[in-house]
């Protein structure tokens, strides 16, 4: 009897935690959407060098609308392979499990990552247009960082402590302006990939 008891009562709380949070995410999105990042981080050092300029030398630099132009459509490359590997291997997972993706938790979680998101790229969108490039790693970090706490009520709750280290990360790099890359490729880079292995070994 009381074992039965106890498998009714796993087997309700596994349904309420199907219908409180999304836990279709798959960890294998965290390591691609990190190992894009890695990747376009490369890239960006690499348009430094070819245009003439050394990274780490800690001069000013001096930025061409060309050159701009050049990592904002790295960036938004980046963020669509990102996306998309995302999406797609939240699909496998769901429909391994037998699990609905478009649901009224996932509507949930997705304004409150919205929100701050949003917010964040008009912030940085007026960085961009007053030219004020060496805060936009601690913008993006910070808002970003303040999204994954905010949907992570929602999903997992590990998803809240990749905000906290994106929050930690966007913090120290204010006192380190002119080192965003380094930044960036430690929050959406390294720690993607940690959290996104974590994640599938212990979700997937």
């Amino acid at each position: 009897m009381s074992h039965n008891i106890q498998e009714d009562l796993v087997h309700i709380r596994s349904m309420m935690e199907r219908s409180s949070r999304f836990i279709s995410l798959s960890g294998l999105s965290g390591v691609f959407a990190g190992i894009f990042a890695l990747l376009g981080a490369g890239y960006a050092a690499f348009l430094f060098e070819s245009n003439g300029m050394s990274y780490f030398d800690g001069f000013d630099k001096v930025y061409t609308d060309e050159f701009i132009y050049k990592l904002i459509v790295l960036a938004i490359v980046v963020l669509v392979l990102a996306l998309l590997s995302g999406f797609l291997f939240t699909y496998k997972k769901s429909k391994k499990n037998n699990l609905p993706i478009w649901t009224s938790t996932t509507k949930v979680m997705l304004l409150q990552l919205a929100i701050p998101l949003v917010v964040g790229g008009v912030f940085c969108l007026a960085l961009v247009y007053h030219g004020l490039f060496v805060f936009l790693a601690p913008a993006t970090l910070l808002f970003y960082g303040l999204a994954l706490v905010n949907a992570g009520k929602y999903t997992y709750s590990d998803i809240q402590y990749l905000g906290y280290f994106q929050l930690f990360l966007g913090s120290v790099s204010l006192f380190f302006l002119g080192y965003g890359l380094i930044f960036w490729t430690l929050g959406f880079g390294i720690l993607h990939i940690v959290y996104g292995t974590i994640m599938f070994k212990k979700y997937d």
